[in-house]
């Protein structure tokens, strides 16, 4: 089956830029690990520059829009690394656990070639939804059945730390999520394109045009303007943390 990314992925590094803040995160995570591998590393967002990255991602898309300067990447899934155990002080994974064909085979297989710690910025499903959500409810029924509980981490690596990642409001990486606080991006079709949920939507049209209506009325404003004063706000992103040395 050809990779999503490879359908939906034109531009994408255009508007998925990584966001500093978040890459913070990240970055602590992976604590002193000096080799790294990145799975499903699409254009190579929040790939560590001080440290030696291997990049795998099954999208030859994505590949294609890696800057100069970024580590090569390999084309291959998540659930069939083609490296040897214990190749890589740490792994980490960015918002593509979701994506992946079977979450057990995969978290594993970064187990595997992990030496020290594996790094997954993911999202927890049992979190309070935005008010996109409102809108499109459909969010949620797309979510529940492939974004992975965070207690099944644990389960499958062993003892996880679990960190809220905050979404800055002005935040330069437009996932889902991202636009919370500028609810006019969500009508910009170039915006919409670089994020995979719209693409497994049917009628998001009339429910767009319903939010455009609604932010010329006001309602919109009046609804949510509680959060337009805020600078950041959790909209249910999480960094999971397995240490494997402990």
């Amino acid at each position: 089956m050809k990779p999503l990314y490879d359908k939906i992925g034109v531009d994408y590094a255009k508007l998925r830029k990584p966001d500093l803040r978040i890459a913070a995160f990240i970055e602590r995570a992976l604590g002193a690990a000096r080799s790294v591998l990145n799975v499903g590393a699409g254009a190579g967002s929040y790939e560590p520059t001080d440290r030696a990255v291997t990049a795998l991602e099954p999208s030859a898309e994505m590949i294609g829009q890696r800057p100069p300067g970024l580590a090569k990447a390999h084309q291959g899934v998540a659930e069939a690394l083609p490296f040897a155990d214990n190749a890589f002080d740490a792994a980490m994974a960015v918002l593509t656990v979701h994506h992946w064909s079977n979450l057990k085979t995969g978290l594993l297989e970064m187990r595997r070639v992990a030496r020290h710690r594996v790094v997954i910025l993911t999202f927890d499903p049992a979190s309070p939804y935005f008010w996109l959500a409102d809108y499109i409810p459909e969010i949620i029924t797309l979510d529940q059945p492939i974004m992975p509980k965070i207690d099944a981490f644990a389960e499958i690596l062993g003892e996880t730390k679990v960190e809220i990642v905050p979404v800055p409001h002005d935040c330069t990486d437009g996932f889902l999520g991202a636009y919370w606080r500028r609810p006019y991006a969500y009508l910009n079709p170039d915006v919409r394109s670089a994020i995979s949920t719209f693409s497994k939507l049917d009628h998001a049209p009339s429910a767009l045009q319903q939010l455009e209506d609604d932010l010329t009325s006001g309602i919109w404003e009046e609804r949510y303007g509680n959060i337009l004063e805020a600078d950041s706000l959790d909209v249910g992103y999480r960094l999971v943390v397995a240490d494997l040395s402990t």
